[in-house]
């Protein structure tokens, strides 16, 4: 499916289940001194390269974000693509299934500040809209809010998207 964008993008979806059989997703927490999309809760992704297949762009990405190796990501779908209304990106979200993380992940420390990984159970319970402002420009947006961590706009509506195709 096509989407409004300028520049194409892709970001990895990667879910796991821990011990206890509960869902998380992971998702990276950008460095709050970036030009785009500061501070922002986003899944591991970016810019597609020339020539590159919009799997191995999120798949790429998460491996520079994170270190997360792409030998270790079963991609087991897409979920619809969505757009950046302020920076006019075109986002293609891949869902890949992961091994529960067992060591520290390797972050990108250009870009992310943190990475999260956020129960799905957590993620539905703290489902909601806000009107929030950006640039001046009020607009209402979906939310996910998981303690201090609060998922909006295009990251929340690949969230959304996510959790009504869960069970």
């Amino acid at each position: 499916m096509e989407v409004h964008g300028r520049t194409d993008s892709a970001v990895l979806v990667p879910l796991y289940e821990d011990a206890a059989g509960e869902l998380h997703a992971v998702f990276t927490q950008r460095r709050h001194d970036l030009s785009r999309h500061a501070g922002e809760i986003s899944f591991p992704g970016g810019r597609r390269d020339e020539g590159e297949e919009l799997v191995g762009t999120a798949l790429r990405e998460a491996h520079e974000e994170i270190g997360l190796p792409p030998g270790d990501v079963e991609v087991v779908g897409a979920l619809e693509p969505t757009p950046t209304f302020v920076t006019n990106y075109a986002i293609y979200p891949f869902v890949g299934v992961i091994a529960e993380p067992e060591a520290e992940w390797i972050l990108s420390h250009a870009e992310v500040a943190e990475v999260l990984q956020l129960s799905v159970r957590d993620l539905r319970a703290g489902a909601g809209e806000r009107r929030l402002i950006r640039k001046g420009i009020p607009f209402r947006t979906p939310t996910y809010e998981v303690g201090d961590h609060l998922v909006w706009g295009a990251t929340a509506r690949i969230v959304g998207d996510l959790l009504d195709r869960l069970p």
